[in-house]
């Protein structure tokens, strides 16, 4: 499969989902299974809980703005990112992640907001920058292993001042990579460890293990390193992407950042094929704050190939 396809199916698989995941936010297990009992019987992208059918979240829209900046301005420009998540912060979102919010809105210059939140609230280990990993992890992917870990966690630290969160968003990046070079992102994982910082290691070698379930996370699954656990078991428990979708959103919890997490992995290795079409159809991703704009898919496939080609 060659990398624009995967390019492809991260951004997509992710934005998809995300919109599936949205509507059941903060559920109990098995919920979505209990509305669609049916794989592959369609139906599933109705919306609810505030969302219309096909509407992506906070999650997918961060991931579009951080793309727009890494095109726009010719690679990685931390000020104009952060720019960019003000603008949007402020114009009302139907959805912030709390901390996010307060970094986005505490009046802090650029490279002091998250380093300021972190040293008052002593917890910023959220998956919030996590979530919207999939454009960067495509951008970056060409660059290599040390550069793409490392812009991951340039890019986490904007909003996340807990280095678990730049660690988590780092190892997703690199999961990214390993499946561009048509490798196994999975069997990848021991190697990938070695690269994240001491003081995480173990907490992520336990997640990603290969007998570990969800079941057994220490904290809810809003939290960075059960989030990436979850979605690597869905990757690893499932055979397609459709399922490995129904499996992340069962698990209920922050089901849309769970599912889009989910989706980027599996759509980078499955492909954009695999993303069923009546998924991609109603997708559409709306911008608080920058004039009205909706990306459809047309406009997410472009977003994917042009950072997949790096212009």
């Amino acid at each position: 499969m060659n990398r624009t396809e995967r390019a492809a199916g991260a951004i997509v698989g992710s934005a998809v989902g995300d919109a599936l995941g949205g509507p059941f936010e903060f559920g109990p297990q098995g919920a979505f299974s209990a509305r669609f009992p049916v794989p592959g019987a369609g139906g599933e992208m109705r919306g609810g809980g505030g969302w219309e059918p096909g509407e992506a979240t906070d999650d997918t829209q961060m991931a579009v703005l951080v793309a727009e900046s890494l095109l726009e301005r010719g690679g990685l420009d931390l000020p104009d990112v952060f720019a960019r998540f003000q603008r949007w912060a402020t114009s009302e979102p139907k959805d912030i992640g709390l901390q996010t919010e307060d970094v986005l809105t505490n009046g802090m210059p650029w490279d002091r907001a998250a380093v300021v939140h972190f040293q008052g609230n002593q917890r910023a280990a959220g998956n919030g920058a996590l979530m919207r990993a999939s454009t960067s992890a495509v951008h970056f992917a060409a660059a290599g292993q040390e550069a793409t870990m490392e812009a991951a966690r340039r890019i986490a630290a904007l909003t996340h001042g807990d280095r678990a969160a730049w660690e988590g968003t780092a190892i997703f990046h690199e999961l990214i990579r390993v499946t561009f070079e048509d490798a196994d992102p999975l069997a990848a994982l021991p190697d990938i460890l070695t690269l994240v910082h001491p003081d995480h290691r173990a907490r992520y070698a336990t997640v990603l293990a290969p007998d570990w379930h969800p079941d057994q996370a220490t904290e809810f699954n809003g939290a960075v390193w059960p989030c990436l656990g979850s979605a690597v078991w869905a990757l690893r428990t499932t055979t397609g992407y459709e399922d490995a979708i129904r499996a992340a959103i069962d698990l209920g919890g922050d089901t849309d950042t769970v599912a889009a997490v989910t989706g980027g992995l599996a759509g980078a290795y499955y492909g954009l094929d695999a993303i069923p079409a009546h998924w991609t159809r109603p997708l559409h991703v709306p911008l608080p704050g920058f004039d009205g704009r909706v990306l459809h898919l047309a406009d997410l496939l472009d977003l994917a190939h042009r950072l997949g080609a790096g212009r």
